[in-house]
């Protein structure tokens, strides 16, 4: 496992690197991801605006941000995503403003998923390549001390109801989990994070 996260490592992006990445892409009408579709460039599109939005207006609660500056050792938080994922867009400006609160103790580093394979087969969700998927790793043992992903209960839950229910993911349910990401402002994903950090 060590040597797989090494290797995704050394081709990581920083987040700016990685939103660069997204915007190029879309500019010569492409999304990341082996699969091309213009569903996945309209989403890669979408999900844009939404980061743009959130990288603005996201903010880490004091209490959460004083939980951040206590954590007694320095953490390297690699995550899989890509650029059309909508759960990617409404959390990764969440992981972004934690590493920034956490002066300097959380690096994180972005890779996408079909470019890293193995690395994707290590961290399933009910054999599934859901994203995106934070690996928290530790800086000076390189050791994968926890993980996390791909989306918040509260978000699971809806998804999972829906589908019992419907026994689809739709265009409707995908609405009504944006909405829930738009109420919820980030709290969730801060508060489960810092849970699954205090409990390494």
């Amino acid at each position: 496992m060590k040597t797989i996260v090494a290797k995704a490592l050394f081709h990581s992006h920083s987040y700016s690197e990685y939103r660069k990445l997204v915007s190029d892409l879309l500019f010569d009408g492409k999304s990341t991801g082996n699969e091309q579709s213009e569903n996945l460039t309209q989403y890669s599109s979408l999900n844009e605006t939404r980061m743009d939005r959130l990288d603005k207006t996201m903010r880490i609660s004091d209490e959460n941000i004083l939980k951040i500056k206590n954590l007694k050792r320095e953490y390297v938080w690699l995550v899989i995503s890509e650029g059309w994922c909508g759960d990617a867009a409404q959390i990764m400006p969440v992981f972004n403003q934690m590493t920034i609160a956490s002066e300097y103790k959380i690096e994180m580093k972005v890779v996408l998923r079909d470019e890293n394979e193995e690395l994707m087969e290590l961290f399933l969700t009910n054999k599934k390549k859901a994203i995106p998927k934070l690996i928290i790793i530790d800086r000076e043992t390189g050791s994968v001390l926890g993980s996390w992903g791909p989306r918040p209960k509260g978000a699971t839950d809806l998804i999972n109801d829906y589908k019992k229910k419907f026994g689809v993911i739709d265009e409707k349910v995908k609405t009504e989990l944006q909405l829930w990401y738009l109420k919820d402002k980030g709290l969730s994903t801060q508060q489960e994070i810092i849970d699954v950090m205090q409990n390494l």
